[in-house]
């Protein structure tokens, strides 16, 4: 059986075709999970804030007008609405870190291969880099988030976010900067 595009499953969805709505939720989950987390770092509030986002995605379906894509339309939903929380609840400030059980694990380095002190290393360096990216302001982390770890193109982090792509390209320019003069000297005595 042929998978559907998301065109697709749009109108069936619009048409009242809740599965189809449930297949494009089933396409997205996990990305918008992902994203909202690289903003929250609290799992709660980001399952608050995905439910929300399908909720809202879900209610407003029929005024889509399908000018961009679902995935587009989606992210740029996700986007503001915990772009919204973080500014009200100044949740910034005062978020939870992750801990150690709770962090996304990478199988490009497992665990039993790796040294003690090589894991102490790479945990050190991943908490400076969260740090880092904590630090810079909202509208340069998000856009850094969404092109670098949801590899994202310029144009489509534009369209999420509702500004140009050279905008884009600016904050990531300028993203790149507040980073590397972040971990500069931490790189550097390594």
């Amino acid at each position: 059986m042929n998978e559907l595009s998301d065109d697709e499953l749009v109108c069936k969805a619009k048409n009242g075709d809740i599965n189809a709505f449930t297949q494009l939720g089933k396409r997205y989950q996990e990305k918008i999970y992902w994203t909202i987390l690289a903003m929250t770092k609290n799992h709660e509030d980001t399952n608050d804030l995905a439910q929300e986002t399908f909720l809202q995605a879900f209610r407003s379906l029929k005024r889509f007008k399908q000018q961009s894509s679902f995935y587009t339309w989606i992210y740029r939903i996700a986007t503001n609405l915990t772009l919204n929380f973080l500014k009200k609840s100044s949740k910034e400030k005062y978020r939870k870190e992750l801990s150690p059980e709770q962090e996304p694990t990478d199988d490009s380095f497992n665990a039993t291969s790796q040294s003690p002190e090589k894991k102490s290393l790479r945990k050190e360096l991943r908490n400076k880099l969260d740090e880092a990216l904590d630090a810079l302001p909202i509208v340069y982390r998000i856009s850094f988030i969404l092109v670098e770890f949801q590899d994202m193109s310029h144009g489509q982090a534009a369209r999420i976010l509702k500004c140009s792509e050279n905008t884009v390209s600016w904050r990531m320019h300028k993203a790149r900067k507040m980073l590397q003069a972040r971990l500069l000297s931490y790189l550097e005595r390594g």
